[in-house]
């Protein structure tokens, strides 16, 4: 019980802080207006899944904020080290949250029915 406690604020931790570093401290443009959705940490705290959404749908888009965040990995990373007070800072993997569109597409289904109630 107390590790998945840990766990659960380790995540938070992370997830505030990966904010924080993205709007401060990296400077690529490919990952300006990234938002950080949610955070999974294993529960040995060695690996770390960030998630993230971005406003365009394109792919191309996505393609180069992925890139961008790959690329940009090292310095979240080491200053999360430097920012969180444990023994080993995570190995973290970015992944986009397909939620947000997962979401949109159900809407989308919602009123697609509710036209066709209509009529």
């Amino acid at each position: 019980m107390a590790q998945q406690v840990r766990v659960g604020r380790l995540a938070q931790e992370i997830q505030r802080e990966v904010n924080d570093i993205l709007q401060k401290r990296v400077r690529d443009p490919r990952v300006q207006g990234v938002t950080i959705t949610g955070v999974e940490v294993t529960g040995d705290l060695q690996h770390a899944t960030i998630y993230y959404s971005i406003l365009s749908d394109l792919a191309s888009d996505a393609e180069k904020t992925q890139r961008g965040l790959d690329k940009a990995t090292g310095l979240i990373r080491r200053e999360l080290g430097h920012r969180l007070s444990i023994y080993v800072t995570p190995e973290i993997k970015f992944e986009q949250d397909e939620s947000v569109r997962y979401g949109d597409h159900i809407d989308e289904l919602l009123n697609k029915l509710h036209q066709q109630d209509k009529f």
